[in-house]
Parts: structure tokens; sequence; C-alpha cells
């Protein structure tokens, strides 16, 4: 199945949002949040979506991932739980990796092995552990990077 990604555009900003939440929730339950669902929808309607290079991955024109990217960073990747396993995931890296070709970087909490094993078959490789003490969930996290 061929999953079409594109430019998000403001009207995506809830779909986006619902897609972050739902992934988030799954994935992280023991992931203490520093936003409540609320900011979270604000942050990307008013900021993310906005101001930042965002991606969908639309299923019948329904909203099923998002991506955002920045000066080689992979800032956020998320997949709404009833699609993982479809490699709407994977398409979007490979996007992300042909956006920035001279390389990427992203963070993950360290909780997040699925996440983690994810990126490791993609070519990331980690650089970086820490104890939380610079995310705002306070919760220990590992750097990746790609390089071509």
């Amino acid at each position: 199945m061929e999953i079409p990604t594109r430019r998000a555009v403001d009207s995506d900003a809830s779909a986006i949002a619902d897609v972050w939440l739902r992934s988030f929730a799954e994935a992280l339950p023991g992931v203490r949040r520093a936003h409540t669902d609320q900011e979270v929808r604000a942050w990307l309607r008013d900021v993310v979506v906005p101001k930042h290079e965002t991606w969908v991955a639309t299923v019948d024109d329904s909203v099923v991932g998002m991506m955002v990217l920045g000066d080689g960073e992979l800032d956020q990747l998320y997949v709404d739980p009833s699609w993982q396993g479809c490699r709407i995931g994977h398409r979007l890296v490979e996007l992300a990796k042909q956006r920035c070709p001279a390389g990427l970087a992203l963070w993950t909490f360290q909780e997040n092995g699925p996440a983690q094993r994810f990126y490791e078959r993609r070519g990331f490789v980690a650089v970086e552990r820490t104890d939380g003490h610079s995310n705002e969930a306070q919760e220990p996290d590992v750097r990746y990077v790609w390089r071509p």
C-alpha cells in the first residue's frame, strides 16, 4: 500500500495533534508529559505546523503519521497506533533522509525501546545518553544520528 506524504497545512493541526497524543500515550505510558492535551494542541496548531517543516502521511485523506524537520534534526515522528507496523514511520524517515541528505539527528526517550530499535534498523547510531536533565519531561533520553 502506497502511503502518500505531503507538507502539512494549517487545517491538519487538529488531526496531527490527535496522532501525536494517541501515539505518545501508547508508546510512553510511564513518561510524565510536561504539557496538557490542550497545550500540546495549541503548540502544534500555533507553532509547529505554521512555523516548521511539518509533514503528514495520509490514508484516505486522514492523517495517520506526522514528522517535523529542522536544520538536520528529526524533531517529531509519530504514527497513529492503529497504523504502526504499516511502514508509515519508515516512509517518513526515508523522506527525512531525502530532505536532509547530509545527515539527521534526533532524541528519543530511553524508555522507548521500540523507537530505538526502529531508528537503529534505519541506520541511526546512539551517540549520547542523558539523565533527562535538559528535556521538559525530565526523562532519560538518547541522541541518535544518521550519516549517509
